[in-house]
């Protein structure tokens, strides 16, 4: 039976984020885990035993378990009644959305950098 687990932590930053998730994926079972840093809350999808999860966390962090219950199955759309305009609105939302988990996971390979060369900059030093 699978559960959703969500527990409140007291993490401060991304490099305690990714220490929290480690030590959570390493217990049998789990099907997904996802972390909120807004509200601080790690949610835990599987197989797996609330105690378990609670007892890893709380070596390194301040823990409080907030819900504990059955996973509920994503419905299934039926695509009859979507309209054309819907699509393209539920698209650009998704790639929307995506893009900004990919910026909040990953923001140094999302910053815009400028590569200069030795010809655009007169005090470059370049050895001929």
């Amino acid at each position: 039976m699978t559960k959703k687990v969500v527990v409140k932590l007291a993490i401060r930053d991304l490099k305690e984020k990714q220490k929290a998730m480690k030590a959570v994926s390493s217990l049998p079972g789990i099907e997904s885990l996802a972390m909120d840093m807004n509200e601080k809350k790690l949610t835990v999808i599987g197989d797996v035993d609330p105690v378990q999860v609670v007892s890893k966390l709380r070596k390194f962090w301040y823990t409080d378990i907030v819900t504990v219950g059955p996973a509920k199955e994503p419905e299934k759309k039926k695509e009859n009644e979507k309209k054309d305009d819907g699509k393209k609105e539920d698209e650009n939302e998704q790639i929307a959305e995506l893009l900004k988990l990919y910026k909040n996971y990953n923001p140094y390979y999302t910053q815009n950098f400028r590569i200069y060369s030795a010809e655009e900059n007169p005090n470059s030093c370049v050895i001929c």
